[in-house]
């Protein structure tokens, strides 16, 4: 599907507020956000690095919602309200992600390279939680309101805290083999991003 056919529909499934495309589009700041990130990160990747940021400003003003161009955000994650939300350059978010207003997908200031989490499918930030570093939050895994999380999450849990501690594990899973499970993905999604090296 387009942007806009899995932006509708997102929010349509997790916003009751939501009656109409157009409603959709004149009222929803996440929305916006993300895609005026498209263009940001088109730009970014294109090597107009400064009209990117000069271009994800605008829109932060607009929306309150900071996105770094250099982000990577599929297609289908939702925005809840937003205000104050903060994505970094290096942070990923998969498809299914849901983000309420107030969370920080930030660094550390203390690594090079890859600085910001990455967030895998089907997973809940709840308000004003701060993720920091170049942590993974697993799939489906939820991480409650205003916790503080510097390590990785395994998948199908709950964390709530600062720090962060598992507080719920979904399906069965204990929190031993969501975390064995999350460092075989980390090596393979590692070898397929530097091309089978």
């Amino acid at each position: 599907m387009s942007f806009w056919k899995e932006a509708f529909a997102v929010v349509k499934q997790n916003d009751p507020a939501a009656r109409h495309n157009l409603e959709i589009i004149l009222t929803s700041p996440g929305v916006k956000a993300l895609a005026a990130h498209k263009i940001s990160h088109f730009l970014w990747c294109h090597h107009f690095k400064l009209i990117a940021r000069m271009h994800s400003q605008f829109w932060r003003f607009l929306t309150q919602i900071e996105i770094h161009p250099g982000a990577t955000i599929e297609n289908g994650v939702f925005i809840d309200h937003g205000s104050g939300l903060v994505i970094g350059e290096t942070a990923i978010v998969e498809s299914g992600v849901k983000l309420f207003h107030g969370v920080t997908l930030g660094g550390t200031g203390k690594d090079n390279g890859k600085r910001h989490p990455s967030v895998r499918r089907g997973a809940l930030i709840s308000a004003h939680a701060q993720l920091l570093g170049p942590i993974e939050v697993g799939e489906n895994a939820k991480v409650g309101a205003s916790a503080v999380v510097t390590k990785d999450v395994p998948a199908r849990v709950t964390v709530v805290g600062i720090p962060a501690k598992i507080a719920r594990v979904h399906g069965g899973d204990t929190p031993e083999r969501n975390r064995a499970q999350l460092e075989r993905e980390r090596h393979v999604s590692f070898y397929d991003h530097m091309g089978g090296i």
